[in-house]
């Protein structure tokens, strides 16, 4: 078990931070942060209009946003667990994170990307200027999944009623993408596709506290059905998304052990 930890326990507008993980052959590696990642105001940074000193120097403002790059490495017959807490974008935060899975025949990957609507308790909800995140999976350099979560304060084009974020995404506080792939989850898998086979679609005159979807991975290879899924969760509190996932993930205690597993969901 591994945490990940920044000092402050967040990120400065400015800050870049490139990290590379390799899980070796059978090794099982549960990573955690130290709890909610923030990510602070964006900074403003100035930079020279032009080099010449006639006429003097000019100088704008520009803003600097916050950038994550994580490349994981998951060898044969290993397991990655990555459960961090969510991301908790500050007013005007910006903030672009990539994470790029490479993993080889007979590994497997959990991996949780989540984030809230802000500071609440500050009257800060879903008032950052922007949050991009890209997750992709490799099978032996053969891209199984490719994932973009964009949001943006910003106007979505022509024609497009002008809404805020927190319009567009209301009533719901937090949101997660879970994504499981590999031999050792086939029982978590199954778990969780055969309470997704359960759920009745029916009409509703409020949104639900908590809403859920599941979406197959599809491999290129036959024999490899069945092994990975993409899991949606949207909720009107962090907490209860955080239940959600605590049980619906509950067979990762027989992959890794109850006391690693409680270190994730304590």
């Amino acid at each position: 078990m591994v945490y990940m930890l920044t000092y402050g326990g967040g990120l400065v507008g400015g800050d870049a931070v490139d990290l590379s993980v390799t899980v070796q052959p059978g090794v099982k590696l549960v990573l955690l942060s130290q709890g909610t990642t923030k990510v602070f105001k964006t900074r403003l940074g100035r930079r020279l209009a032009a080099v010449s000193s006639h006429p003097p120097l000019e100088s704008h403002q520009i803003s600097v946003s916050t950038k994550q790059n994580i490349t994981f490495r998951i060898a044969r017959g290993s397991v990655l667990v990555l459960l961090p807490g969510p991301v908790t974008c500050f007013r005007d935060a910006s903030y672009d994170q990539t994470q790029r899975f490479y993993v080889e025949h007979s590994g497997s990957v959990v991996a949780l990307d989540w984030i809230t609507s802000g500071r609440m308790s500050m009257g800060e909800e879903w008032l950052f200027s922007r949050y991009y995140s890209l997750n992709e999976i490799l099978l032996d350099e053969i891209r199984l999944v490719k994932d973009v979560m964009l949001l943006s304060s910003g106007q979505l084009g022509k024609g497009i009623p002008d809404r805020t974020l927190k319009e567009r995404l209301a009533p719901y506080s937090c949101y997660a993408t879970l994504f499981l792939y590999g031999p050792h989850l086939r029982d978590v898998i199954a778990a969780i596709t055969s309470r997704y086979a359960l759920i009745t679609v029916f009409k509703t005159r409020e949104p639900t506290e908590l809403i859920w979807s599941l979406s197959p991975i599809e491999p290129a290879r036959h024999e490899l059905e069945g092994q990975g899924v993409v899991v949606r969760v949207a909720g009107r509190t962090t907490e209860m998304v955080k239940d959600w996932l605590k049980e619906a993930l509950s067979g990762l205690e027989a992959v890794v052990g109850r006391n690693y597993y409680k270190r994730a969901f304590p």
